[in-house]
């Protein structure tokens, strides 16, 4: 592997993922660490109230951001389908559309984000106690939220190249910074949850510069130029074609999230800040997921871009299987350490014991949310990307939101809310596995 990436569509299949997996693997540990740090650094030197206020704000930066995030999938899908094809026009042509169409959604995002946060925390019901909190927090954040997503969208056209080292690079860097700022700003100069915001997105900033530095200096056909970054309406549209789906999912999942986060919010501040605490946590035991998956889209896309298909079909297998197995181990650890790790954001024993009870009712089932999202990246990869957008739409959000209010209506306990999550990943699952074995899921039109 070159500073360029790897070509998925030649050389030895297993070594190459977990080349490019790994790094993959490291990004996504120090995104989550990058992620947890406010909550961590909040809820230690301000308090659960504190901790409440960034938790309950999370669902919402999520919806926002989820969208975009799934449009810069399509986009990688795109890209990987060029380079795998070899067709440096096309791919130059797509990267600066991508990168332009990050600007403009990272833009509307801030207005959007500044002009109506209070009204949507009010909707989800968040406490009286922590809302002023929440909305200085999501505020300050949607102020920069735009570096967020040009650093996901420029993340993506570098994994599509094969190139998952240099994200991990600038991340591990990002990181360092907004754990210090934290620190400083919050345990040092006391500017509570506003703080933390601010030190988010100076890191996030940093991290999207680098990134851009880095495309705009290689020495390839297809390095980014920025007079060039500009719209082209072809290719906006096959990246639509692609990243509609993902990025209508990921927003509707994130919705559905949010009435999740709502029903949490009406027991009170302390499952707030336990379920806030368990949510971090989890993230970790997404990392193995969250690799593999990005890594089955890269590596299908190259190769259906190259028209090898019984590469597709090897590399499916492997990533699934070390998919399932990583989640299942870490799933295992968190059960079995959950005290300790929800305590670290803080000790309050009513905080710790909704954190432990959440991680102990949905931890030992991640190896089903791994093989749904495996088997979803596979798909996209393959240009299928409305299936898992159905699949996860019905399971995720209708299935989950109904079960949710008329268990809820029956009996108002918080474990029936926490069941949830482990039902409907075992339901996607079995939708998923029927979707592979009853169909030709590979006659696509490339396109390439």
């Amino acid at each position: 592997m070159d500073g360029k990436g790897i070509d998925f569509t030649a050389g030895p299949i297993e070594r190459n993922m977990l080349l490019f997996a790994i790094p993959l693997l490291l990004s996504n540990l120090f995104q989550q660490l990058y992620n947890a740090a406010d909550s961590v650094i909040v809820g230690n030197f301000v308090g659960a109230e504190a901790l409440a206020a960034v938790s309950s704000s999370t669902p919402l930066i999520n919806m926002m951001v989820g969208f975009f995030n799934g449009m810069a999938i399509g986009a990688g899908v795109v890209i990987a389908g060029y380079f795998g094809a070899r067709d440096m026009e096309k791919l130059r042509k797509a990267i600066h559309t991508d990168i332009a169409f990050g600007i403009a959604a990272g833009a509307v995002l801030v207005i959007l984000g500044t002009l109506f946060t209070p009204t949507i925390l009010r909707w989800m019901q968040t406490p009286e106690d922590v809302l002023p909190e929440s909305i200085r927090y999501f505020r300050i954040y949607s102020l920069g939220v735009v570096f967020s997503v040009l650093y996901n969208i420029m993340m993506g056209i570098m994994n599509a190249l094969g190139d998952s080292r240099h994200p991990l690079y600038y991340l591990i860097l990002s990181s360092i910074i907004n754990i210090f700022l934290d620190l400083f700003l919050v345990g040092v100069v006391h500017t509570g949850v506003g703080g933390a915001a601010f030190a988010t997105i100076m890191s996030q900033a940093v991290s999207s510069f680098l990134c851009l530095r880095k495309l705009m200096h290689d020495d390839v056909p297809y390095k980014v130029k920025i007079r060039d970054i500009r719209i082209d309406r072809e290719i906006l549209r096959r990246i639509i074609s692609y990243g509609l789906p993902s990025g209508v999912q990921n927003s509707v999942i994130n919705f559905a999230n949010i009435i999740v986060q709502t029903n949490i919010n009406t027991f009170a501040s302390f499952a707030v800040a336990g379920s806030g605490a368990y949510s971090k946590i989890e993230g970790f035991s997404f990392l193995p997921i969250t690799s593999f998956s990005l890594s089955l889209t890269t590596f299908v896309g190259q190769n259906i871009g190259a028209g090898k298909r019984d590469r597709v079909i090897r590399s499916m297998k492997f990533g699934i299987v070390c998919s399932v197995i990583l989640a299942e181990c870490i799933g295992l650890f968190f059960f079995l350490c959950a005290p300790f790790l929800i305590s670290l954001f803080n000790p309050d024993p009513e905080v710790v014991s909704f954190g432990v009870r959440q991680a102990r009712t949905e931890s030992l089932f991640y190896c089903f949310l791994a093989l749904s999202h495996c088997i979803a990246g596979v798909l996209r990869g393959a240009g299928k990307a409305t299936i898992p957008m159905a699949i996860m739409l019905c399971s995720w959000c209708v299935f989950r939101v109904a079960y949710i209010t008329i268990a809820l209506s029956i009996s108002h306990t918080i474990e029936l809310v926490y069941i949830a999550y482990p039902i409907t990943w075992m339901l996607s699952s079995l939708l998923f596995i029927l979707y592979i074995a009853k169909t030709d899921w590979l006659r696509v039109h490339r396109g390439f």
